[in-house]
């Protein structure tokens, strides 16, 4: 711009030289021109070092702008591998999820292989249980025929009977007649009064009556012994007549419904560490499968199985589910539990009409309701146990009472808190002398499987009503009670002999077995060692097919309260 301004000056100047004539283009009009040309030199340099600090701030607000460009780039990139990084996390999870899924169908095709086979079994039991009542069925009929044939055998006697009473007592008037004449002659060839010989005579018919008594006493006791097995057998028939009970057989899982299959993700948690908290605390496993609006809980103890679904039920309708939830919510059913079996026993006390028991032996009841005898629940057995002996026990002459607390207490010795080495029988034996118990229950306790002698009439009732409780058809599976003993040994092995264990789990139905150990008792190297002691244990003493996985889980937490 100032370039031109000076063009312009230069061009006015020369015009103004043109019109004021030529003369004055002289030394005037030089030197005008010689500073308008300085003038211009000097615009002109100021105008390019203008024009190169513009160029030089143009180039640095470039510079500038490039450079933020280059940061939004950059952090485009960023976000973009944080996404990427994300979808494969989550492409990991789903890829874990899918193996989980994969290990639940082989374990749920796993459990349907052995319901067919229990079913199979199941199906025998129930067709040598036909057999058996048909043989039952079949002795009934002969016992009904032997019956008949003894009735119409007394109708008999009693006319042989009425016939003989006739001729005796047309036989004692001979008698009389014959006994004057023999007195009449007695009298004149013995020289003896009628006192004396009637004195003689007595003797000799008291030592005939003593002589047909004694036949007729050992014809009695012979008869006895050939009716008293018919009398037996019409006892038992009758006491099983009328007890006649339903049975259900116990199972190892229990399932739990859900609203929505969205409840199944937080049940799992982030990474699984909701699912492995309430393992970890309960002791069961939790299946969490395509199983639409259901979770199954696995265990082969129902206490622990109990506790499960009513905490998992409780944490679902709550809403909050995270680790410290859980053992909060998992403690406080274990009390109400402990509450519940008080409570169960003391109803069942009630509805037996029996009073006077120690309180542990009324806790042992109540724990009863929560195991089982080859399938069958223990409490309901005992109670059906009780009722038969009762009804026994009524028949023979004897205290009804008496036999149901018999009854009742037989079992007592299948629920220790402790693991115990002694037979269930002598063990409850020794629990009922503890708690003083009356001595003739005792004996029955104890001798209900003839590991003593009996000693009180009431023994032989209670394994008898014992034996009829449990061979009843669908009353028992031993399938399921040796399944359940092999998962207590393998508990027991972890926590008998190992110092710092403080919890014990068997879960995948005896595949797997967890170990929660005292962090401060045990290291992480011992931990190793000791995950490697229990196995070689298992491996020594049990039998058992494919293999146990065992998991010492060692745990250090940390808390702070702010107030």
């Amino acid at each position: 711009m100032e370039a031109i301004l000076i063009i312009a000056g230069l061009l006015f100047g020369l015009g103004i030289g043109y019109f004021t004539g030529r003369g004055q283009l002289t030394r005037q009009g030089n030197k005008a021109i010689d500073d308008a040309s300085a003038k211009a030199d000097r615009l002109l340099l100021d105008a390019a070092q203008k024009a190169e600090r513009q160029t030089q701030e143009r180039i640095q607000s470039l510079e500038l702008e490039w450079s933020a460009k280059n940061r939004v780039a950059e952090s485009e990139l960023q976000e973009a591998k944080r996404i990427i990084r994300k979808n494969k996390e989550k492409l990991d999870q789903r890829h874990e999820k899918l193996n989980r899924r994969i290990q639940a169908l082989v374990e749920r095709e796993a459990l349907l292989n052995q319901a067919t086979d229990t079913v199979e079994t199941l199906k025998k039991q129930v067709s040598r249980y036909q057999q058996d009542a048909e043989k039952l069925r079949q002795s009934a009929q002969e016992l009904l025929i032997d019956v008949q044939e003894k009735q119409t055998e007394v109708l008999e006697q009693e006319e042989k009977l009425q016939e003989q009473i006739e001729k005796t007592k047309a036989k004692h008037f001979e008698l009389d007649d014959l006994v004057e004449k023999n007195r009449n002659q007695l009298e004149s060839m013995s020289g003896l009064t009628r006192l004396e010989a009637k004195k003689l005579l007595l003797d000799e018919m008291v030592e005939t009556a003593k002589l047909e008594a004694a036949v007729h006493v050992k014809e009695v006791m012979d008869d006895a012994k050939l009716t008293a097995s018919k009398q037996a057998r019409k006892v038992i028939l009758t006491t099983i007549q009328r007890t006649a009970s339903s049975y259900t057989l116990e199972n190892t899982v229990s399932a739990v419904e859900i609203k929505s299959e969205e409840m199944k993700g937080r049940i799992i948690g982030r990474e699984g560490r909701n699912i492995r908290a309430f393992e970890a605390v309960t002791g069961v496993d939790v299946i969490v499968d395509d199983t639409p609006e259901a979770v199954i809980l696995s265990s082969f103890d129902p206490v622990r199985r109990e506790v499960a679904k009513i905490s998992l039920t409780r944490l679902l309708s709550d809403g909050r589910i995270h680790p410290a939830r859980i053992e909060e919510v998992v403690d406080k059913v274990r009390r109400e539990i402990d509450e519940e079996i008080m409570e169960i026993g003391q109803r069942t006390l009630i509805d037996l009409q029996l009073t006077n028991f120690h309180p542990e032996l009324i806790k042992m009841i109540g724990r009863m309701r929560y195991r089982s005898s080859y399938g069958q629940n223990l409490l309901e057995h005992s109670i059906e146990v009780a009722k038969l002996a009762s009804i026994m026990a009524a028949e023979l002459g004897l205290d009804p009472r008496k036999a149901r607390r018999a009854g009742l207490l037989h079992d007592i010795g299948k629920v220790p808190e402790t693991d115990v080495e002694t037979p269930h029988a002598l063990y409850g034996m020794e629990l009922c002398k503890k708690y003083k118990e009356d001595a003739e229950v005792c004996n029955a306790v104890g001798a209900h499987h003839d590991e003593i002698e009996m000693t009180s009439e009431y023994s032989p009732i209670v394994q008898a009503s014992d034996s009829i409780s449990g061979s009843r058809p669908g009353a028992r599976r031993e399938a399921l009670e040796s399944y359940i003993k092999r998962l207590e040994k393998l508990e027991g092995i972890a926590s008998s002999s190992h110092n710092g264990v403080e919890r014990v789990y068997a879960i995948q139905a005896g595949r797997e077995l967890r170990v929660i150990v005292n962090h401060t008792l045990v290291s992480d190297a011992l931990a190793e060692q000791l995950a490697s002691d229990i196995a070689k244990q298992i491996e020594q003493e049990m039998q058992y097919p494919g293999q146990i996985r065992v998991t010492v889980i060692r745990e250090v937490r940390s808390v702070g309260i702010a107030k």
